[in-house]
This record gives C-alpha cells, structure tokens and sequence, in this order.
C-alpha cells in the first residue's frame, strides 16, 4: 500500500521493506534537525497492523510473548517478542490495548506470518486476531521530546497528519534518530540467531518477572550466566565512501569476520552513524571495518 502522503512536493520513496513511506520531503538533514528542534511527524503507514479481540486477549498474549501483558492497563504502550524454541528472535511487536482490543504494531512484511502463528495457537480461547493495516496506519508524532505511535484510519491518514499541526519529516530522518539512540530494529539489527540479551531487549521487550512462554529457558539461561555470544554496538564510520554499506554487511577485525552491519544512517550533527552486531569478546578499542572502511565502535550491550 503506496502513503497518499507520497504526493507531498520533494517526497522521494523509501527502498526496499519501508517502501510506500517517503524516506525524505527534499531535505533530509533538515527534516532531522527538525525532529530534533520541534517535533514533527514521520509516516510510517507500511508497518502491519494486527488487533487481537476477545475476552481473553490479554492473558493469551501474555502466555506466547516475553512481556508482560495479562494487566496491561488501557491507553498503554509496551514492546513485545515472539521468540523460538530455542529462544531467538521471531517478531518484535509494539502493543497498546483500547479497552476492548489489543493492537500490534509490527515490522513491514512480518504481519502475515506472526498472524498464521496467533491463529494457530488459539485453541478453545475467546480471542480473535485481525489484520487491520488495510484499514488502519501508524502515524509516529515526536512532540516534546517523546515519540507516541498514533493509529489511525488510513482514509484519514493526509488529514491526521496535518491536524498535529508539526511539520512531516521522512522515515530518514526517524531512522537516523534510531540509530542515534541505539534502537535495535528487527530484520536489521537481527538475524536468525539473535537471542534478546544481545541487543539491550532485556527489559525493554523481555520482562524477566512473568511465567512461561517460549523460548524462556533460553532466556533465562543466558541472562543468569551473563555471557550472550554477540553484542550490539554503535559505531561512527570513516566517510571514505557517500554510499553507506547495506544491512548485514560482515564487519572485520584483522581480516577476519567478527559480525555484522545493522543500520548505517547520514547523521546530520554526527555524520555517518551504523548499529552493529559483533563477537561478545571483541574489545572494546578494535579497529574495525566494514566494506573498506574504518569503523570506531561504541559500547552499547555490555559484554
């Protein structure tokens, strides 16, 4: 589904899983230092939306996911994963109930398969799951230094925006903040190994206090032994080269594979900025690389 906000003049499309959103409105790094001075809005109507009906919505998502969700109270927003068997990443969500249903907000493309798996596990439940992203969109406000997720009907997408009264800004501009804040994204900053603890979900999407659900042993494990085989960093690149390398780059030490590339971004105060994943044991002063050029990472998950 293609963003009527696309219309907008200068709006140049998005690429790849965040196509039908603009990236940018003709001037990226203003539209960052925009967010950052005064707010704005970011569209990002191509993320899948999935509501959960039924009397038993809360606890049946509460017994499936990492977080705790069973007295989740009206109008509140927490982050959400579907995990393994063996405890790695599945799906991120962002979830909200209304009173009367759960929302969940999810990566593009990922909507399908996360509503085949809820399908198939509600048994004899009172629960019901709906895709609603042909209906609905999310719209992401930032207004006083904190971002909300708005949902909203799609009809009604040009005109909600604009009733915010903040200026758009491009999915770019949200991106680079992102990375700045060291926000792991599900498909980028993940593989099919990725395991919570790796990445700083402990305790934002992964509550430790909650009974079982999959993949739990795993996390458990791990998070008693200390000791996750990877770590997420931030990392400032060299400039050598405009074109900033893709996600799932390999990243090098000595020549040798230590990881990958999540997100690389043009940052408008900190030039090019990426998120990576590498080896738990790297130290931190490595001289890293990634398609020729010299990385500096940051610590962001301790080892």
């Amino acid at each position: 589904m293609v963003s009527p906000l696309l219309d907008r003049p200068g709006a140049v499309e998005a690429q790849g899983v965040d196509a039908g959103v603009a990236a940018h409105y003709g001037d990226p790094f203003r539209e960052q230092r925009t967010l950052l001075d005064g707010g704005g809005v970011v569209d990002r109507s191509h993320r899948g939306i999935l509501r959960v009906s039924g009397v038993d919505r809360l606890s049946w998502l509460h017994s499936l996911t990492s977080q705790h969700l069973d007295a989740l109270p009206t109008g509140e927003t927490r982050e959400a994963l579907l995990l393994s068997p063996h405890g790695h990443v599945e799906h991120h969500m962002v979830l909200r109930d209304d009173g009367e249903s759960t929302w969940l907000m999810v990566e593009p493309g990922t909507s399908e398969a996360l509503a085949a798996y809820l399908e198939s596990m509600r048994f004899m439940l009172r629960v019901e799951v709906t895709d609603e992203a042909p209906s609905y969109a999310v719209l992401s406000v930032l207004s006083e230094g904190q971002w909300r997720d708005e949902i909203v009907r799609r009809a009604d997408l040009a005109e909600h925006a604009a009733a915010t009264g903040l200026p758009l800004a491009g999915l770019g501009a949200y991106e680079a903040l992102r990375v700045e804040a060291h926000r792991p994204r599900l498909g980028f900053e993940t593989d099919h190994r990725t395991i919570p603890h790796e990445l700083g979900w402990i305790g934002v999407a992964v509550h430790l206090d909650k009974g079982c659900y999959r993949g739990q042993e795993t996390v458990a494990r791990v998070h008693n032994l200390g000791r996750p085989p990877r770590r997420l960093i931030a990392g400032h690149l060299d400039g050598t080269s405009d074109e900033l390398p893709s996600p799932h780059t390999p990243i090098e030490l000595d020549g040798r594979v230590i990881g990958f590339l999540g997100t690389a971004v043009q940052h408008a105060e900190l030039g090019p900025i990426a998120l990576a994943v590498i080896k738990r044991a790297t130290p931190d002063d490595a001289e890293l690389t990634v398609a020729g050029m010299a990385m500096k990472p940051e610590r962001v998950v301790d080892a």
